[in-house]
């Protein structure tokens, strides 16, 4: 009897939980050690570059040592610099959310309608092989040079990763589970939103941090369109005023910035996805 309910306990609701709250704790103590090992090689190379350019081993009016460009950046913010990030952080934010819903859904329309991905497909698969900066002309005959076409630039360069990985993920989805759906009288959407999007979730996850590292680099090309604000602006700014301090300090902000919102995104993955056997849980288990 003891060892019935033992059994039922481990099946029951409380074993997901407990495994979940075990998973999240090991990934949190991994990542903390990661993240110290991560920081070894940054580390290690501004110290490098500050070396070469107290040694004269370097021009320092081309590369600036990195004690000079952490003064341009305080010397930044003291001068608007929190306006330019978060003017930054506000395109990317709109346009991400904008082509990452749109590709989600065209790609679940896709996923459902042979139809229709003949009719859309080819078009999409050439479209997203054009340069960021070839769209910059057209959208300024469109739109002007206010706010629209440079949210509409990061917009494209979120939508086709989502797109395409969701495509692929939904496309390879188990058909016995589909089949399922089916047996029991699951519509299209709601085969869509019950089978294939969950069964597919590890795609749409590739797909959204794929979009959002784009959409970071989408911005600079977007910021380019007559801006007066944004760490694209900056970037043009430096260039512009043979400042490689700004244009260093534009790139590292871009690339903090970019960091850090793939890290958020990372951690909502994870707790979304603790119940995956890949062979990073087994890691995560050979290590404790």
């Amino acid at each position: 009897m003891s060892n019935t309910l033992t059994l039922q306990k481990e099946n029951g609701a409380d074993y997901p939980a407990s495994a979940k709250k075990r998973f999240l704790s090991e990934w949190s103590g991994g990542k903390t050690d990661r993240a110290l090992r991560g920081l070894l090689l940054p580390l290690l190379l501004l110290g490098l570059l500050e070396i070469a350019a107290r040694n004269g081993w370097v021009e320092v009016r081309f590369l600036p040592p990195p004690s000079e460009i952490a003064n341009t950046l305080w010397q930044l913010a003291q001068n608007g610099l929190w306006t330019h990030i978060g003017a930054s952080i506000a395109r990317v934010s709109v346009g991400f959310l904008i082509g990452a819903v749109l590709g989600l859904i065209v790609a679940v329309l896709v996923g459902l309608s042979r139809t229709f991905e003949d009719l859309v497909d080819p078009s999409f698969q050439a479209l997203r092989n054009v340069p960021s900066l070839a769209w910059v002309p057209l959208l300024l005959l469109w739109f002007g040079i206010d706010e629209i076409p440079k949210i509409t630039m990061i917009a494209l360069g979120a939508f086709f990763p989502v797109y395409l990985n969701v495509v692929c993920g939904i496309q390879n989805v188990d058909r016995k589970l589909i089949e399922v759906g089916e047996i029991h009288g699951l519509n299209k959407f709601e085969l869509a939103r019950r089978i294939l999007l969950p069964a597919s979730l590890p795609s749409v996850f590739t797909g959204l941090r794929t979009a959002l590292g784009l959409a970071w680099m989408f911005l600079v090309a977007a910021e380019l369109i007559a801006a007066s604000q944004g760490l694209g602006y900056l970037l043009s700014d430096g260039r512009e005023t043979s400042r490689p301090d700004i244009v260093i300090a534009a790139i590292f902000l871009i690339a903090l910035l970019g960091k850090t919102s793939d890290s958020i995104l990372h951690a909502v993955e994870v707790r979304s996805l603790y119940w995956r056997d890949t062979l990073e849980t087994r890691k995560k288990r050979n290590r404790t």
